[in-house]
């Protein structure tokens, strides 16, 4: 059965909990756009193509049609993360351990965008979701490790494949246009990492918009019909207010970041630009279409450094990437022991 809009509201207004639970997701939703979306435009900015100001307008319209467009033909990765933890049979308890994961996953981005750093909100939303399953269920008993595996595989992806990449593309470019006229070529490049960027933030809103897309209709399905059963496709309705909330927060925030991937990490030209964003579609594209949930930021700073190593080891600046692969590493744990206290504190106190 499809879930009416008029359904939702009409509950929506009557009942507080199902109220919380959507406020929550489309605020974590929100810091997604303030914090990872920013990734897809910085080496576009970073490089001078474009105006902070213009790139990130762009970015939050990219993240909108990607959501939008792609769910409408694949909906891989929004399936993977609503099948990924099983909260139980309690609909109740099931819905206080979502909105559990939900304040840790806000917590954890807004902190790392205060100071800067590169979290993924993508690794926080697993890592929040399987803390709060396993402080719900007692155990690993909540967690199905055959979906759970497919974040494993987008790791590898992110990591190995958008460093290869990142390395192999700014290679090819090096050796293609060796002799061509270097004022030509930058503003062709300039204008070609200008689309590639588009992409990556379109790439981008399908990628991570459909991770939470996932969680707001878990938490309504279990509020209005008392089950985790998808039992049909996502409302277009709901893909357009989850992708109205990612572009909000793209558009309210993103300097901070776009300060530390595009420019903190490796100083680049106008074709070695190019060369991470054609990287990053390439890797998250991938990944989307065949159900991977990777993250963004992991994506492109892994594509950046692979640029970086091709011209010379030492123009990569491996303290700050070393501050992010710390972030990355400490994010599971880290916000999945914030979404497991805060399920079992909130369990206690309603």
């Amino acid at each position: 059965m499809q879930l009416s809009f008029i359904t939702f509201a009409t509950t929506l207004f009557h009942d507080p909990v199902l109220a919380i639970i959507v406020v929550l997701t489309l605020g974590a939703t929100v810091v997604n756009g303030a914090t990872d979306a920013p990734n897809a435009i910085a080496t576009v900015v970073g490089t001078r193509a474009m105006r902070p100001g213009r790139a990130i307008g762009m970015a939050a319209i990219c993240n909108f049609v990607g959501l939008v467009g792609i769910t409408m033909v694949s909906s891989a990765v929004a399936q993977t993360i609503f099948n990924m933890v099983d909260f139980g049979g309690d609909s109740q308890a099931a819905l206080i351990a979502l909105a559990a994961a939900m304040v840790a996953i806000i917590v954890w981005g807004v902190s790392a965008w205060r100071f800067g750093i590169p979290t993924s909100q993508s690794h926080s939303l697993i890592a929040g979701i399987t803390g709060a399953a396993i402080a719900l269920q007692g155990g690993f008993g909540g967690v199905n490790w055959h979906e759970w595996m497919k974040v494993i595989y987008g790791l590898v992806i992110s990591t190995v494949l958008g460093f290869g990449s990142g390395f192999l593309f700014t290679r090819i470019i090096r050796h293609l246009c060796w002799r061509a006229n270097r004022r030509r070529a930058n503003r062709f490049f300039r204008d070609a990492q200008i689309v590639a960027g588009a992409g990556v933030a379109v790439l981008h809103g399908a990628q991570d918009g459909q991770k939470f897309l996932s969680l707001c209709m878990l938490g309504i399905l279990l509020d209005i019909q008392g089950t985790s059963d998808l039992g049909s496709t996502f409302p277009l309705w709901l893909i357009v207010l989850v992708s109205m909330s990612m572009s909000l927060g793209t558009a309210c925030g993103g300097k901070r970041i776009i300060k530390s991937v595009g420019m903190g990490m490796v100083k680049m030209e106008q074709y070695q630009g190019f060369a991470a964003c054609l990287s990053a579609c390439f890797c998250i594209a991938l990944a989307t279409f065949t159900g991977m949930p990777v993250s963004t930021t992991h994506t492109k700073t892994t594509a950046i450094m692979g640029v970086g190593a091709e011209k010379s080891l030492r123009s990569v600046k491996w303290d700050t990437a070393g501050t992010m692969v710390l972030t990355w590493i400490l994010t599971f744990p880290g916000c999945g022991l914030l979404a497991w206290a805060c399920t079992k504190l909130l369990l206690v106190i309603i």
